[in-house]
Parts: C-alpha cells; sequence; structure tokens
C-alpha cells in the first residue's frame, strides 16, 4: 500500500468529552471525517484507531475499519504508529478526528508534495489566518515557515511578532489583506513516510512540546524538518460547543 489515512480517535477529550461521537446532521462527528476522507484521490484506505469500545461500535456501524490500540499512548501519532508497525505501507496520513469539514483536496495536496520530493519525511499544511479572533485563540495554532516552506516553530500564540504593529494579534491592526498577512495557521493534517514513525517510537517528549502542548515540536525539537504546503483550503476543529454548533450549522445546511 502506498498511502494510508488513520483517524487517531479518544473518548476522553479534555476540552469536550465525548466529543467525536456527538451528532452532527444526523450522524456522528467521527463519520463526518471518515467520509471526507474515503473522498481523497490518493488514500487507499482509510481506518480508524482507538482505544474505546464506544468509538469502535459506531466506527463499524457505519462501515469503517477500526483498529483498538493500547490505552496508554499519549498522542494520536503515537496511537498511529501501532497501528501501522506490522503494515506495509510507504506514506501515513493523520487526519484529526475532530474536523468534520475536512477538504479531501488538501489530503491530496499533502501526499503530491511528498510525492515530489522524496527526501520529505513529515509534511502538514498551513492556511493565511483571515479571520481576527484567530489570532488570540490558543486553539488555533499558528506556524512560521522558512524560505524552502520547512517549518520553523508551531506556537499557540500570534507569531510572528511584528514591531510596527507594537502589539502582535491586535485586532485594530489586523489585514485581511493576503499579502499583508504575515500569520499563519496551522492545519492539522500530517502526512509521514512510515520510516519517520519507526523513528518517532524513540523520540522522548521535549520541554517545548509540554509546554505548548504541541506534539509536533517534539520533532523539530529533536531534529527533523516539517515541510508545511500552504493550502487554499481550510477546516475547523470541534474543541467547544460553539465550534460543534458552528459545525452543526455549516453542515446541515448542506
Amino acid at each position: 500500500m502506498k498511502n494510508l489515512g488513520v483517524i487517531p480517535a479518544r473518548y476522553h477529550s479534555t476540552r469536550l468529552a465525548g466529543k467525536v461521537l456527538l451528532p452532527i446532521a444526523g450522524r456522528p462527528l467521527i463519520q463526518h471525517v471518515y467520509e471526507k476522507a474515503r473522498q481523497a484521490k490518493r488514500l487507499e484506505e482509510v481506518w480508524i484507531a482507538t482505544d474505546d469500545r464506544r468509538i469502535e461500535e459506531a466506527a463499524r456501524r457505519f462501515g469503517a475499519k477500526c483498529v483498538l490500540t493500547a490505552a496508554t499512548h499519549r498522542s494520536g501519532t503515537d496511537r498511529i504508529a501501532e497501528v501501522v508497525s506490522e503494515v506495509s505501507v510507504e506514506r501515513v496520513v493523520n487526519l484529526q478526528a475532530d474536523e468534520p469539514l475536512l477538504e479531501p483536496r488538501m489530503v491530496d495536496l499533502v501526499l503530491e508534495g511528498m510525492e515530489n520530493d522524496p527526501s520529505i519525511q513529515i509534511a502538514t499544511l498551513c492556511h493565511v489566518i483571515l479571520d481576527e479572533r484567530d489570532l488570540s485563540n490558543p486553539n488555533v495554532v499558528k506556524v512560521v515557515r522558512d524560505r524552502k516552506g520547512d517549518a520553523l516553530y508551531f506556537s499557540r500564540h500570534p507569531i510572528p511578532y511584528v514591531r510596527s504593529l507594537d502589539v502582535p494579534g491586535d485586532p485594530s491592526h489586523f489585514s485581511v489583506r493576503e499579502e499583508d498577512n504575515p500569520w499563519y495557521k496551522h492545519i492539522g493534517i500530517y502526512a509521514y513516510t512510515k520510516s519517520f514513525l519507526s523513528e518517532w517510537k524513540k523520540l522522548a517528549p521535549t520541554p517545548l512540546e509540554q509546554r505548548e502542548g504541541l506534539e509536533q515540536l517534539r520533532v523539530l525539537e529533536h531534529g527533523f524538518q516539517i515541510r508545511v504546503f500552504e493550502s487554499p483550503y481550510e477546516t475547523l476543529g470541534v474543541d467547544t460547543m460553539e465550534d460543534l454548533e458552528r459545525v452543526r450549522t455549516i453542515l446541515e445546511k448542506k
């Protein structure tokens, strides 16, 4: 298999427990993610990985392949590494279980980028921030890149600091014109080579990862590169009841 999509899912989310099973337009949230992922042209299969029987039962009801994993994993990447350890696959895409507005072409975009550059071990996406509320929202992770497109840093804080504006992220200075806007949100789709996932299992948690609560910083702190492709599409993660209602409104209209 060349490209496998895996949706790591846990029930006990810290901010909104059981969110992946909450109903949206008559279907559990995670079903929307699964059905969108299945539309990606470059994915041969899509699996769900969980340690919770409730999620497993829901997945089987809507026809998804679900793999039960250990309950001790600290991150979605850890869960995926267990799932693919005995699977013959070249690349694995980590799909967020709480993003029901996933655009299938985003998955194809990150995989196409990796296929065009075999040196890339891990890749993800970003999208220019066009809503000033996202700057001060810690649930919207920001990213800065080098000229090659590799990540320099990820943060929940507005980065980069723009000295000429005096106050970083101050909405009164915010510009929605893309040519003036230096801020990018990180879109939490990751693609890894299987060989990188073997390395991931050996990487100890790092100080910046623990301070920011962002597992991708572990990769940077250990000296690996993350290629960040810019996406014309964005998505909305469900972290709060407010997010859930926004997504419900969008999907119920469709």
